[in-house]
Protein backbone atom coordinates (compact mmCIF):
# COMPACT_ATOMS: atom_id res chain seq x y z
CA UNK A 1 0.00 0.00 0.00
CA UNK A 2 1.10 3.43 -0.81
CA UNK A 3 1.09 6.23 1.89
CA UNK A 4 0.73 9.41 1.08
CA UNK A 5 0.60 12.34 3.30
CA UNK A 6 -1.08 15.69 1.82
CA UNK A 7 0.46 19.03 2.48
CA UNK A 8 -2.50 21.40 1.45
CA UNK A 9 -3.49 24.48 3.41
CA UNK A 10 -6.98 24.42 2.03
CA UNK A 11 -9.39 21.67 3.65
CA UNK A 12 -11.25 20.91 0.71
CA UNK A 13 -8.34 18.85 -1.05
CA UNK A 14 -7.72 17.15 1.82
CA UNK A 15 -11.15 15.92 1.72
CA UNK A 16 -11.09 15.68 -2.72
CA UNK A 17 -7.95 13.57 -2.17
CA UNK A 18 -9.34 11.66 0.46
CA UNK A 19 -12.20 10.78 -1.35
CA UNK A 20 -10.40 10.21 -4.38
CA UNK A 21 -8.36 7.02 -3.26
CA UNK A 22 -11.15 6.01 -0.25
CA UNK A 23 -11.40 2.68 -1.83
CA UNK A 24 -8.49 2.27 -3.54
CA UNK A 25 -6.39 -1.01 -3.03
CA UNK A 26 -3.05 0.62 -3.87
CA UNK A 27 -3.54 4.30 -2.11
CA UNK A 28 -4.43 5.35 1.31
CA UNK A 29 -4.11 8.69 2.84
CA UNK A 30 -2.49 8.26 5.67
CA UNK A 31 -2.12 12.20 7.14
CA UNK A 32 -2.66 15.55 6.02
CA UNK A 33 -1.20 19.32 6.92
CA UNK A 34 -2.18 22.88 6.45
CA UNK A 35 1.58 23.78 7.63
CA UNK A 36 5.06 23.16 6.58
CA UNK A 37 5.46 22.05 10.18
CA UNK A 38 2.26 19.72 10.16
CA UNK A 39 4.51 17.71 7.56
CA UNK A 40 7.91 17.58 9.33
CA UNK A 41 5.84 16.33 12.39
CA UNK A 42 4.54 13.80 10.60
CA UNK A 43 7.84 12.83 8.72
CA UNK A 44 9.59 12.76 12.23
CA UNK A 45 7.22 10.31 13.62
CA UNK A 46 5.94 7.93 10.96
CA UNK A 47 6.39 6.91 7.35
CA UNK A 48 4.80 8.11 3.98
CA UNK A 49 5.84 6.95 0.62
CA UNK A 50 4.39 10.01 -0.85
CA UNK A 51 3.85 13.49 -0.28
CA UNK A 52 1.37 15.87 -2.04
CA UNK A 53 3.13 19.06 -1.67
CA UNK A 54 1.32 22.63 -2.54
CA UNK A 55 3.80 25.04 -3.39
CA UNK A 56 2.07 27.73 -1.21
CA UNK A 57 1.69 25.59 1.78
CA UNK A 58 2.53 28.13 4.91
CA UNK A 59 5.63 27.96 6.12
CA UNK A 60 7.34 26.63 3.50
CA UNK A 61 10.22 28.82 2.23
CA UNK A 62 10.43 27.76 -1.17
CA UNK A 63 11.90 25.01 -4.03
CA UNK A 64 15.15 24.57 -2.12
CA UNK A 65 13.27 23.15 1.10
CA UNK A 66 12.62 20.03 -0.78
CA UNK A 67 16.84 19.59 -1.02
CA UNK A 68 16.79 19.33 2.69
CA UNK A 69 13.37 17.22 3.16
CA UNK A 70 15.11 14.69 0.57
CA UNK A 71 18.38 14.74 2.40
CA UNK A 72 16.68 14.10 5.79
CA UNK A 73 14.19 11.54 4.28
CA UNK A 74 15.36 10.26 1.24
CA UNK A 75 12.86 7.25 0.79
CA UNK A 76 10.08 9.55 0.54
CA UNK A 77 9.20 10.92 -2.76
CA UNK A 78 7.53 14.22 -3.06
CA UNK A 79 5.00 15.31 -5.68
CA UNK A 80 4.06 18.82 -6.51
CA UNK A 81 0.49 19.14 -6.45
CA UNK A 82 -0.14 22.94 -7.29
CA UNK A 83 -1.97 25.36 -8.39
CA UNK A 84 1.23 27.57 -9.85
CA UNK A 85 1.99 27.18 -13.26
CA UNK A 86 4.37 24.21 -14.40
CA UNK A 87 6.00 25.94 -16.86
CA UNK A 88 7.24 28.66 -13.99
CA UNK A 89 8.18 26.21 -11.15
CA UNK A 90 8.46 22.70 -11.88
CA UNK A 91 11.90 22.54 -13.78
CA UNK A 92 13.00 24.02 -10.50
CA UNK A 93 11.25 21.74 -7.93
CA UNK A 94 12.86 19.06 -10.10
CA UNK A 95 16.01 20.10 -9.80
CA UNK A 96 15.49 20.78 -6.20
CA UNK A 97 14.92 16.89 -5.65
CA UNK A 98 11.05 16.21 -6.78
CA UNK A 99 9.82 13.30 -8.71
CA UNK A 100 6.93 15.52 -10.43
CA UNK A 101 4.68 18.04 -10.77
CA UNK A 102 1.53 17.60 -11.24
CA UNK A 103 -1.56 21.22 -11.80
CA UNK A 104 -4.07 20.99 -9.81
CA UNK A 105 -6.40 21.94 -12.87
CA UNK A 106 -5.12 18.26 -14.47
CA UNK A 107 -7.62 15.49 -14.48
CA UNK A 108 -8.44 13.37 -11.59
CA UNK A 109 -6.58 10.26 -13.22
CA UNK A 110 -3.56 11.54 -13.63
CA UNK A 111 -3.61 12.17 -9.81
CA UNK A 112 -3.20 8.27 -9.49
CA UNK A 113 -1.16 7.80 -12.42
CA UNK A 114 1.51 10.36 -11.02
CA UNK A 115 1.59 8.77 -7.47
CA UNK A 116 2.13 5.11 -8.94
CA UNK A 117 4.70 6.24 -10.96
CA UNK A 118 6.96 7.84 -8.72
CA UNK A 119 6.12 5.71 -5.65
CA UNK A 120 8.24 3.58 -8.10
CA UNK A 121 10.97 5.21 -8.17
CA UNK A 122 9.97 7.35 -11.57
CA UNK A 123 9.34 10.31 -12.34
CA UNK A 124 6.25 12.24 -13.39
CA UNK A 125 5.68 14.83 -15.61
CA UNK A 126 3.23 15.97 -18.44
CA UNK A 127 3.93 15.62 -22.19
CA UNK A 128 3.68 19.86 -22.30
CA UNK A 129 6.62 19.90 -19.94
CA UNK A 130 8.60 16.71 -21.44
CA UNK A 131 8.66 18.93 -24.30
CA UNK A 132 9.41 22.17 -23.37
CA UNK A 133 12.67 19.95 -21.60
CA UNK A 134 13.22 19.38 -24.58
CA UNK A 135 12.58 22.38 -26.38
CA UNK A 136 15.58 24.00 -24.05
CA UNK A 137 17.80 20.96 -24.79
CA UNK A 138 19.46 23.83 -27.22
CA UNK A 139 23.40 23.11 -26.67
CA UNK A 140 24.46 26.22 -25.62
CA UNK A 141 27.28 27.66 -24.11
CA UNK A 142 25.86 28.67 -20.36
CA UNK A 143 29.24 30.72 -20.01
CA UNK A 144 28.05 32.57 -23.60
CA UNK A 145 24.96 32.48 -22.17
CA UNK A 146 25.58 34.42 -18.70
CA UNK A 147 28.91 36.18 -19.52
CA UNK A 148 25.65 39.13 -21.04
CA UNK A 149 25.29 39.53 -16.93
CA UNK A 150 26.53 41.16 -13.34
CA UNK A 151 27.01 38.65 -10.92
CA UNK A 152 24.12 40.29 -9.06
CA UNK A 153 22.06 39.99 -12.05
CA UNK A 154 22.71 36.02 -12.25
CA UNK A 155 21.70 35.85 -8.31
CA UNK A 156 18.82 37.06 -9.32
CA UNK A 157 18.11 34.81 -11.81
CA UNK A 158 19.13 32.06 -10.03
CA UNK A 159 16.49 32.91 -7.42
CA UNK A 160 14.28 33.56 -9.77
CA UNK A 161 14.15 30.20 -11.46
CA UNK A 162 14.52 28.76 -8.52
CA UNK A 163 10.90 30.00 -7.58
CA UNK A 164 11.40 33.16 -5.50
CA UNK A 165 9.00 36.40 -5.56
CA UNK A 166 10.87 39.65 -5.74
CA UNK A 167 10.18 40.32 -2.20
CA UNK A 168 12.18 36.95 -0.94
CA UNK A 169 14.73 38.09 -3.35
CA UNK A 170 15.20 41.60 -1.82
CA UNK A 171 15.07 39.97 1.66
CA UNK A 172 17.93 37.70 0.78
CA UNK A 173 20.17 40.22 -0.94
CA UNK A 174 19.18 42.71 1.38
CA UNK A 175 18.04 45.20 -0.74
CA UNK A 176 15.27 47.16 -1.97
CA UNK A 177 11.79 44.86 -3.94
CA UNK A 178 12.20 47.63 -6.34
CA UNK A 179 15.71 47.08 -7.11
CA UNK A 180 14.97 43.63 -7.64
CA UNK A 181 12.43 44.34 -10.47
CA UNK A 182 14.87 46.16 -11.90
CA UNK A 183 17.55 43.44 -11.90
CA UNK A 184 15.17 41.44 -13.34
CA UNK A 185 14.13 43.40 -15.94
CA UNK A 186 17.42 44.04 -17.02
CA UNK A 187 18.18 39.83 -17.06
CA UNK A 188 15.05 39.75 -19.14
CA UNK A 189 16.23 42.59 -21.81
CA UNK A 190 19.72 40.91 -21.84
CA UNK A 191 18.74 37.67 -22.74
CA UNK A 192 15.90 38.69 -24.92
CA UNK A 193 12.75 37.61 -22.67
CA UNK A 194 9.45 39.03 -23.12
CA UNK A 195 7.92 36.73 -19.92
CA UNK A 196 9.51 34.99 -16.66
CA UNK A 197 8.21 32.28 -18.87
CA UNK A 198 10.26 32.59 -21.78
CA UNK A 199 13.21 33.30 -19.36
CA UNK A 200 13.58 30.10 -17.43
CA UNK A 201 12.86 28.50 -20.53
CA UNK A 202 15.98 29.90 -21.71
CA UNK A 203 18.29 28.81 -18.31
CA UNK A 204 16.42 26.02 -16.98
CA UNK A 205 19.38 23.61 -18.45
CA UNK A 206 21.93 25.37 -16.55
CA UNK A 207 23.12 24.65 -13.64
CA UNK A 208 23.53 28.12 -12.29
CA UNK A 209 24.57 27.03 -8.88
CA UNK A 210 27.93 27.00 -10.46
CA UNK A 211 28.15 30.67 -11.28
Amino acid sequence: MIRVFVADPHPIIHKGVKAVFRNSSEISIVGKGHHYRDLVDFLRSKKATVVLLELELPGFEGIHIIQDLKKQYPDVRFLMFSVLNEELYAISALKAGASGYLCKTSPLGNLREAILKISTGGVYITNELAQIIAFNETGQNPAEILKKLSQREVQVLRMLVNGKQNKEIAMLLNINPKTVSTYRLRVMKKLASKTLVDLIRKTQHIDLDLY
